[in-house]
């Protein structure tokens, strides 16, 4: 079955090296048929301890390609670089709720 991911991933203070690190590894995500949809960053630096650096919004074919793509070897390799610039990461399970979107402006 078909997983939409919502990824928050906070730094440890250097958002910077936080999106350089993401950028490596998920260029990796389509060996395992993953696809990033969306990728945001915090505006405001000085919001640093409320939330998250940076949302991602992930799709992947199924619980098998994720379990792949945590082991893959390239990413494993930067291991000491996630502990250097990733202080905490949630990964929550969700569905896109298209027809529930209010109406755009014109």
């Amino acid at each position: 079955m078909a997983l939409e991911l919502c990824v928050l991933l906070w730094s440890h203070g250097d958002d910077d090296a936080l999106s350089a690190y993401e950028d490596s590894v998920l260029a990796l995500m389509p060996r395992y048929g993953g696809r990033v949809v969306s990728r945001v960053r915090r505006v405001d630096a000085a919001d640093e301890g409320d939330g998250p650096a940076e949302v991602q919004v992930i799709h992947l074919p199924d619980d098998a390609a994720v379990q792949a793509y945590l082991k893959d070897p390239d990413r494993l390799a930067l291991a000491e670089t996630h502990r250097q610039v990733v202080a905490r990461t949630e990964v929550i399970t969700v569905r896109t709720l298209t027809g529930h979107l209010p109406p755009t402006a014109p």
